[in-house]
């Protein structure tokens, strides 16, 4: 019975529907965009352009709020923020899944450290060509930007396993702020 089980669990896996886009490039426009987001469970609107004022901007786009993936990364960008901080970079994930539940994500898995953006339909993924189909539903793929303030993409990764995308923007960020100095 277990070995039918798991045989079950895998082909439920296998026959689940993932499709996805490439994501913008190094070196292209940002799409500019506004959001509801929350950081700390309050509600806040994010604005990119308000926000590269500051300086460069780490976006990442995860698929939905509470999942083992999404949790691990939102848990590694928390532990990052501060050195992101002190390099001026300013961080937000942005999902597409379970929107209603940014609020409370910020404050538990995002630790209060950085604002989580609600894409609904996945029109800000889409234009940031970084969205995917699971199982009949248009979800933010995995994919993290590095976003200069002149609103230029200096880096442009995805990837569904959250490993490599805090030190691929770190390098991105410290690389700017170098070169910035």
């Amino acid at each position: 019975m277990k070995h039918r089980l798991s045989l079950f669990c895998a082909a439920a896996l296998l026959t689940a529907t993932f499709t996805a886009n490439a994501a913008l490039e190094k070196g292209a426009a940002a799409p500019d965009f506004t959001l509801k987001a929350a950081l700390g469970g309050k509600p806040m609107d994010f604005s990119l352009q308000q926000a590269l004022k500051k300086g460069p901007v780490v976006l990442y786009f995860f698929p939905a709020a509470f999942t083992k993936g999404c949790t691990l990364e939102a848990h590694d960008f928390a532990e990052a923020t501060d050195q992101f901080n002190k390099l001026g970079a300013t961080v937000v994930g942005v999902t597409a899944g379970n929107i209603d539940q940014v609020g409370k994500f910020s404050q538990v898995e995002c630790r209060n450290k950085f604002a989580v953006a609600a894409d609904p339909g996945a029109k800000v993924a889409g234009e940031y060509q970084t969205q995917m189909q699971m199982n009949g539903k248009t979800v933010s793929d995995r994919t993290s930007f590095v976003i200069a303030p002149d609103g230029k993409i200096l880096m442009s990764y995805t990837d569904r396993n959250p490993d490599e995308h805090i030190q691929k923007s770190m390098a991105a960020v410290k690389q700017y702020a170098e070169s910035h100095s």
